[in-house]
């Protein structure tokens, strides 16, 4: 089967962000728009995959549109350099099946979660920090980043690391790629949490078939 004639978006172009755009780059479905009014700076190095050195001070979405003119140069790609809002977020995710969470906080993944319910999109999340991570797929409507994240409250949070970011980004384009093709990945409703520091994995159920 093959790959869904719809957009992928991108939230977020950071740690998890530019290890999400390389797997869809390579992955090519029909377009991608990722958003992103951050630039880089010297924090961001460790594990920050568009980064580098002689980078510093220019945006993320102006280096991601240079990493697509030459990881995938035939594919159709839209770079925005605005932070998700409220305001902009329907039209972040129009023509689009597929949303990839590369955020950082609580407040504009609940935004991200809410857009792609009024839509119908399903919203691959995922979060790092230190050696920890979570991912799973929000069924659109489900409310499941609003369970996980009750009151809209901040976790502690911890440096990331590049490894963490890596994985986690792996596991949202594996599900991303089974949403492309009209499947329901294995992480649907679902929350899969590691903590790589002793390799352990646990996943728990939030939305039940």
């Amino acid at each position: 089967m093959g790959l869904s004639d719809g957009g992928v978006f991108i939230a977020g172009l950071g740690g998890l962000g530019g290890y999400l755009l390389e797997h869809m780059l390579r992955l090519g479905p029909a377009f991608i728009r990722a958003a992103d009014g951050d630039v880089f700076d010297e924090s961001n190095l460790n594990r920050q995959l568009l980064s580098a050195p002689s980078l510093l001070g220019r945006g993320k979405a102006e280096l991601a549109a240079e990493r697509a003119r030459l990881v995938a140069p035939g594919l159709s790609f839209e770079a925005v350099s605005e932070f998700l809002t409220e305001e902009n977020c329907d039209r972040l995710l129009s023509g689009c099946v597929v949303a990839l969470d590369g955020l950082d906080n609580v407040r504009s993944r609940l935004v991200l979660e809410a857009g792609c319910a009024r839509l119908g999109i399903a919203l691959v999340h995922g979060a790092i920090g230190g050696p920890f991570l979570e991912a799973g797929t929000v069924p659109p409507g489900s409310g499941m980043l609003s369970r996980l994240y009750p009151g809209g409250k901040e976790p502690k949070k911890l440096p990331g690391l590049s490894p963490t970011a890596a994985v986690c980004a792996g596991i949202q384009a594996a599900e991303a790629e089974k949403l492309l093709r009209g499947e329901r990945p294995p992480l649907w409703g679902r929350l899969l949490m590691a903590n790589l520091d002793i390799m352990e994995f646990n996943t728990t159920v939030f939305v039940r078939d």
